[in-house]
């Protein structure tokens, strides 16, 4: 029910304008985002690395409304491809495809996101896709291809929800075409006509694409994450559940994939312990660092995910 009510917050226009005016909120919203500016975002990335910790930049921002919106969030992200190079940081990119025009014209969207991946391309930059609600999904994965089969455009991969059911065949079909996943549990509320409503579930199918991406890592020459961090490996195994985690790592020994091919993801402020961890562990961690002014999305959603952050927001209202 907590998790229900949080994820339709996190849409509700009302509740962020309410939210967005209250102090405390920001205070505790800092803990899981770097800040509000590219200068920000910049700077947790040099601190990460500094730590032996890759990381994955994102401008937050979704669900634009205008093609003006759409290029000037185009525009932005181009800008972090410029930051990243010129700062010499081991980060790449993550974008939403309703940030860069999705929802206003798929073709603006098409065009917007083959210059973002043109212009990374020249720094060597990795431009990750991020996945959106289930409606989302086929014309997400359809732009995906079409960038790679029509433009040759190659620095690129998505992510995949492991409580979708459809999800299965997705990852088969995509480990033919070589893509490098990251694969999540999922942070919308999906019906349970198109997504498994148990965690037992969700968590059982998270392994079994596992292992469907270490599998295809070996198939396609085992790729270790690139030198200057940038490109990732196939598989992208991003939770905070140690027993996924512990799992990824057993199965992956198992069929004698090299520990540099099998990248751990995790987000910005969340169990720094298990990023340490893997690391002393002899695995590459890439962690998501997101900024901007548009964080009251994102934030109610790691509410959801982690209902206990929750007591962490009302402790900062009553600090106020």
């Amino acid at each position: 029910m907590l998790r229900s009510t949080l994820i339709y917050l996190s849409k509700a226009d009302w509740a962020r304008n309410m939210v967005m005016n209250w102090d405390f909120a920001w205070r505790a919203a800092s803990r899981f985002i770097a800040g509000e500016t590219l200068e920000d975002g910049i700077r947790a990335v040099r601190q990460l690395n500094a730590k032996g910790i890759y990381a994955t930049l994102d401008h937050l921002g979704e669900h634009t409304t205008t093609p003006d919106e759409a290029k000037r969030a185009t525009q932005d992200v181009v800008a972090m491809a410029d930051a990243i190079h010129k700062a010499g940081v081991q980060s790449n990119i993550s974008i939403k495809l309703t940030q860069v025009g999705m929802q206003v014209d798929e073709a603006l969207c098409a065009e917007n996101l083959q210059c973002i991946l043109s212009y990374a391309r020249q720094f060597g930059i990795f431009v990750r896709i991020d996945m959106e609600d289930n409606p989302w999904v086929d014309r997400t994965l359809g732009l995906y291809r079409k960038m790679r089969q029509e433009y040759g455009l190659d620095n690129t991969g998505v992510v995949i929800q492991a409580y979708l059911y459809r999800s299965e065949a997705d990852v088969a079909q995509l480990e033919m075409e070589g893509t490098r996943v990251r694969l999540c549990k999922g942070a919308y509320k999906e019906p349970p006509e198109v997504a498994f409503p148990k965690k037992s579930d969700v968590d059982a199918n998270y392994d079994k694409l596992t292992e469907l991406l270490v599998d295809a890592c070996l198939a396609h020459g085992s790729t270790p994450v690139s030198d200057d961090g940038r490109i990732p490996p196939i598989p992208a195994i991003a939770s905070h559940d140690p027993e996924r985690l512990a799992f990824a790592k057993t199965y992956a020994q198992s069929v004698g994939l090299p520990k540099g091919c099998l990248e751990f993801q995790m987000l910005y402020g969340i169990r720094r312990d298990l990023q340490e961890q893997a690391i002393s562990e002899g695995y590459p961690v890439r962690v998501y660092v997101p900024f901007g002014l548009q964080w009251y999305p994102y934030y109610v959603r790691r509410l959801a995910e982690r209902p206990s952050n929750v007591w962490f927001f009302v402790s900062n209202f009553f600090r106020k």
